[in-house]
């Protein structure tokens, strides 16, 4: 995408009233869509910070991560059939785990805690045995709880087991009521989407944007989970920009600032067709 087209993308973006600007209108899935990645980026080092100083494996029956005043947490418990906190590792929004807090005290379960165990298990257990949740070799599922704005609910991502590799799609969202009881589960993307990185084009130089594109039952939006993906591996990829490519919209996020520019294909469209004769014009005008 040329220069040009890119500034008027964000000019249209800006003159636009909230209401009608499309950016605006996605800002709740960018929300949502970080609040998904503090919680992995807890359970990423969370883990292997529990793991090191914990001692009866034995007795760990699993683990969830959640924020609270911008703290992330990541929550591990007993197997036992009431069980309770086995231990806890607390992160600022740096993710050092030199300083980390941990604590290895044995506890009961907040009511937050409580109320995202049990839909962490419910969903599990949903998975199991329902035939629309699809597993792929040297991959693996992450259920990710989430109770925010008075709605329960559980994400489902797929993670690769090889260093390399992004994946986008085979997603899920299941929803729960006040009860934690499961009300609809939902297929975000109807494929799996991997994509490699660190190596290079053909002329040299390091792949600096991706894309993928939404059939209309994704939504024409991008996903809260394209945008935990995207904040957990970007760095990492050393991507710039990634495009989300719908029937209506042109999703723009960039890697840089983790902010997102929505413009409907339309005005695209338009942008380019009128671009075309002043690129016409100046190349014969040599």
């Amino acid at each position: 995408m040329n220069k040009i087209t890119t500034i008027l993308m964000l000019l249209y973006s800006i003159s636009l009233p909230a209401q009608d600007n499309p950016t605006e209108r996605a800002q709740p899935i960018v929300i949502e869509g970080k609040q998904l990645y503090k919680s992995e980026m807890a359970s990423w080092y969370g883990t292997d910070v529990f793991l090191e100083m914990y001692k009866d494996k034995t007795n760990i029956g699993g683990y969830f991560s959640y924020t609270e005043s911008n703290k992330s947490s990541c929550i591990f418990f007993s197997k036992a059939t009431n069980p309770k906190v086995i231990g806890s590792v607390e992160f600022d929004n740096t993710y050092n785990v030199k300083t980390a807090r941990t604590d290895l005290n044995e506890r009961e379960f907040t009511k937050t805690e409580m109320d995202l165990y049990f839909i962490r298990q419910n969903a599990l257990a949903t998975i199991n045995i329902d035939t629309i949740f699809k597993t792929y070799n040297n991959t693996n599922l992450n259920l990710i709880p989430l109770i925010s704005n008075n709605q329960r609910k559980v994400y489902v991502l797929t993670g690769p087991q090889k260093s390399g590799v992004v994946i986008f799609g085979n997603d899920y969202l299941l929803t729960f009521d006040s009860d934690n009881k499961l009300i609809s589960t939902k297929q975000l993307h109807k494929n799996i989407m991997p994509m490699q990185y660190g190596g290079k084009v053909e002329d040299g130089k390091v792949i600096e944007g991706t894309i993928h594109s939404h059939q209309p039952e994704t939504g024409e939006f991008i996903t809260a989970t394209d945008i935990c993906t995207l904040m957990l591996y970007e760095k990492a990829a050393k991507w710039k920009q990634h495009n989300v490519v719908s029937k209506e919209y042109l999703n723009v996020w960039n890697c840089l600032t983790d902010e997102l520019v929505v413009v409907p294909m339309g005005t695209i469209e338009k942008t380019d067709k009128d671009s075309k004769p002043r690129r016409k014009r100046k190349s014969t005008d040599k």
